[in-house]
């Protein structure tokens, strides 16, 4: 297995985030890919260093995912947020529209809340340089792919990205890492699918490919009725349009365990089976551990051994993006199990 990583993603390291009203310690910090890091090499396996920018054609890529003012958005929101008389460096908005907004603002204020769903997605002095460094890492792993499609490659990406949508930020995420390397994969794979195994249902990476029929998405995750992001991921959202029957949710109750997992799991891939994917991306979320700070499941590391060896079924080549999974003293052993049962 071939694995990248970017150190320019420690460029974006929130101190803290908005939580239940309450400024709180963010757990999505560059810590994380430190004890990733650490468990990759105890696996031994050898990680390639990038230098974060990307590709080339890395913005024309980005541009198939996310929305052109939003991607201009990330760039330049910086500068022009420390215009404002007595803006601290960090941004973070005070307003969001609600879903009947029709006015897209030019003021920073009004284009933060626009962007930035949710209060878990502040920006730094050198966030962007981070973001970006993230989506090349993910760029770089599906391009191994393209280049091999008997290889199976590893991005460690922070901030994650599956929250993210066409234009917006939200729950740590900024870019989309999965859908950018389902893109890559699309210019060599007529159907690609994205299997989404986080805590969380990944919203952001459905709402970009509901209406198509290329990319088949599905996820298995918490309820969305009693956790987060709690307006998406129900079982009914099966895609529109020519996207109609490509896109699968499969909710679990907030709490379950590894048993209930794999049973989710069994009923995700059913659907993934039925479309006949040439290449696939594996979201990966280590965050369903009984002791990540997040709270919503209660997997043991034994169980993502057991996540490892399922996934490890697929024929497909396969690009594994890192998504959730905060630090504990459990997260590197569960990078490890998992990839001791993709890897066998």
């Amino acid at each position: 297995m071939q694995c990248f990583y970017s150190p320019r993603q420690a460029d974006h390291s929130p101190d803290t985030f908005l939580l239940r009203g309450e400024p709180a310690p963010s757990p999505e910090q560059s810590t994380r890919a430190d004890v990733l890091l650490a468990a990759l090499d105890d696996a031994g396996l050898a990680v390639e260093q990038l230098d974060g920018q990307g590709s080339a054609a890395l913005a024309q890529r980005l541009a198939l995912v996310h929305q052109p003012r939003y991607l201009t958005f990330l760039k330049t929101i910086q500068q022009r947020w420390g215009e404002l008389p007595g803006a601290p460096q960090r941004v973070a908005p005070n307003v969001h529209p609600t879903s009947s907004a029709q006015h897209y603002p030019s003021h920073p204020v009004g284009q933060a809340g626009w962007h930035l769903h949710d209060m878990a997605c502040p920006l730094g002095p050198t966030s962007y340089d981070g973001i970006v460094a993230s989506a090349a890492t993910a760029e770089r792993a599906a391009e191994a792919v393209l280049l091999d499609a008997s290889q199976r490659s590893y991005a460690l990406c922070r901030p994650p990205g599956h929250h993210a949508g066409p234009e917006r930020a939200g729950g740590f995420c900024f870019l989309n890492n999965a859908a950018l390397a389902a893109s890559v994969l699309r210019e060599r794979f007529a159907r690609v699918a994205i299997v989404d195994v986080d805590l969380h249902h990944g919203n952001g990476t459905q709402d970009i490919f509901y209406a198509r029929n290329d990319v088949w998405t599905g996820s298995v995750h918490a309820d969305p009725d009693g956790f987060y992001p709690f307006f998406w991921g129900t079982a009914a959202e099966t895609g529109e349009g020519a996207g109609e029957g490509f896109n699968r949710n499969v909710p679990l109750p907030v709490g379950a365990d590894g048993d209930a997992f794999m049973a989710g799991l069994e009923t995700l891939l059913d659907g993934f089976g039925k479309f006949n994917a040439e290449a696939v991306v594996i979201a990966l979320g280590l965050d369903a551990h009984q002791d990540d700070p997040l709270a919503g499941m209660s997997l043991t590391t034994a169980d993502f051994t057991r996540v490892g060896k399922r996934l490890a079924q697929l024929t497909q080549p396969m690009v594994v993006v890192q998504e959730g999974g905060y630090p504990t003293p459990a997260l590197g052993a569960n990078l490890s199990a998992f990839l001791t049962g993709l890897n066998g």
